[in-house]
């Protein structure tokens, strides 16, 4: 549901309360966390958020994709070198399916970003800093994982889902669905 801003038309004042709610709607809308947003009462289509807003969510859109795939990188650096001892080039873009080349690129950006050590001939190794966010992601991928199956989603499904949630999920929603999984 796209968040209104009050500078789209579709928005009008309550002449009475001075509260921002959709033209031809009976009630006030209600408002959100960041200020100058409102949302629509329920049932209710949203109108698409002003350029700024609308620039600002797809550029987080565009950067989550980016952490998203240090993350995944990081993590399967991780889990490679603790299952088999070592992390190689060609393992890392097997696994993920792309080229070498395609890894490569990857990787040299998680080197300028002090995540990865790699040099050539040698194994890739973690920094602190690549190890650490690696446990940070499988922290968050087990906490999907395991709502998704209390949800009752099948393990093969719920592994999916929460490959690709842990990326995108809030703090606010991952600290719910942790504090839901301690009440069981």
């Amino acid at each position: 549901m796209w968040p209104l801003c009050e500078d789209t038309k579709t928005l009008t004042r309550d002449q009475k309360s001075d509260t921002p709610r959709p033209q031809n709607e009976a009630g006030p809308a209600e408002p959100t966390d960041r200020p100058g947003d409102t949302v629509r009462p329920s049932g209710v289509s949203p109108a698409m958020p002003s350029a700024e807003h609308h620039a600002d969510i797809f550029r987080h859109i565009r950067d989550a994709h980016q952490r998203e795939l240090a993350e995944d990188y990081v993590e399967l650096i991780a889990d490679l070198i603790d299952e088999t001892g070592e992390a190689r080039l060609v393992d890392v873009a097997h696994r993920l399916g792309v080229t070498k080349a395609a890894a490569s690129t990857t990787i040299a950006r998680l080197k300028r970003d002090d995540l990865v050590i790699a040099e050539r001939y040698r194994s890739l190794r973690l920094t602190g800093q690549g190890r650490a966010l690696a446990e940070e992601c499988k922290r968050r991928h087990d906490i999907v994982y395991r709502f998704l199956r209390a949800l009752g989603v099948s393990e093969a499904t719920a592994y999916i889902d929460s490959e690709g949630m842990e990326h995108h999920i809030s703090a606010e929603t991952l600290a719910l669905m942790k504090a839901f999984l301690k009440q069981r």
